[in-house]
């Protein structure tokens, strides 16, 4: 699959996409062209024939160490520049690295370890789901270079974590640990292999109805940014769109026969 080297695809039979940060020398952190790579990657996951589901993760010791300032110190494109201007729908090119993983049409997975700061966080917390070693070192880290969060944070911690809380993790910049983050809201769960615990749920969600594991993360959407009438509108014509078709109909029969399902891709 499409690969570079700042980030690695690698889609399984399965339907399980392994996405991989690769700059494992500067601990996955975000420079022009790591910014660039994960922009790819997720326009590229947008229209992959056979996607079911992704695992994110990073080689080396790090997750995304969060941003390179030394490349931002020392000329060429900067990803930051120009941030009022939306480049990629509701997001400009540094929102986007941490928006593609929400905008992506199948469930995101992120494996989390090492170390997992500022753009690195709000990247991970872009996925669905995060599943974090205990000992990952964590921050929300702006504010130690007198800067504030703006990878979509705010935008996508919004519900995680409790307000005042957030509120002191970006005040001070605290490190806080894997173990922290899961009674925090930031992580959904602690493993010793994160990717191994990541991969084993992905698999378990591409054995479902794709139409209707596509169909329940568009509502999830829906459940954040809409009012009740709009999620009980949304819900009808997803339930429309899935119901008494072919994929529906095996996963009955499939639960039924005790066997594994055989579906048609989306």
């Amino acid at each position: 699959m499409p690969s570079s080297d700042r980030v690695s695809i690698d889609l399984g039979d399965n339907g399980v996409a392994q996405v991989r940060f690769t700059r494992a020398d500067k601990m996955n952190a975000l420079d022009p062209a790591q910014f660039e790579a994960i922009l790819e990657a997720g326009e590229e996951l947008r229209s992959m024939k056979g996607l079911r589901s992704v695992v994110l993760s990073g080689d080396g010791r790090a997750f995304c160490a969060g941003l390179d300032l030394g490349s931002m110190t020392s000329g060429g494109s900067n990803p930051t520049a120009d941030l009022a201007t939306r480049t990629h729908g509701n997001a400009n090119r540094a929102q986007e690295a941490a928006m593609t993983w929400r905008k992506c049409p199948v469930p995101v997975i992120a494996a989390v370890h090492g170390v997992c700061f500022g753009g690195g966080l709000q990247i991970a917390s872009g996925a669905d789901i995060r599943i974090v070693h205990p000992a990952t070192r964590m921050a929300v880290m702006e504010m130690k270079w007198g800067l504030v969060p703006d990878m979509a944070g705010y935008a996508l911690w919004r519900g995680l974590v409790r307000d005042d809380v957030l509120r002191e993790l970006t005040y001070t910049n605290r490190e806080f640990t894997g173990a922290e983050a899961k009674e925090l809201g930031l992580a959904t769960e602690v493993s010793e292999d994160p990717l191994a615990r990541a991969t084993e749920l992905a698999t378990i969600i591409a054995n479902k109805n794709p139409e209707a594991i596509r169909g329940a993360k568009r509502l999830f959407h829906v459940m954040r940014e809409e009012g009740e009438d709009a999620i009980l509108m949304a819900e009808s014509v997803e339930q429309d769109g899935v119901i008494r078709k072919p994929n529906q109909v095996e996963a009955v029969m499939a639960e039924m026969q005790k066997r594994a399902p055989n579906f048609t891709d989306v």
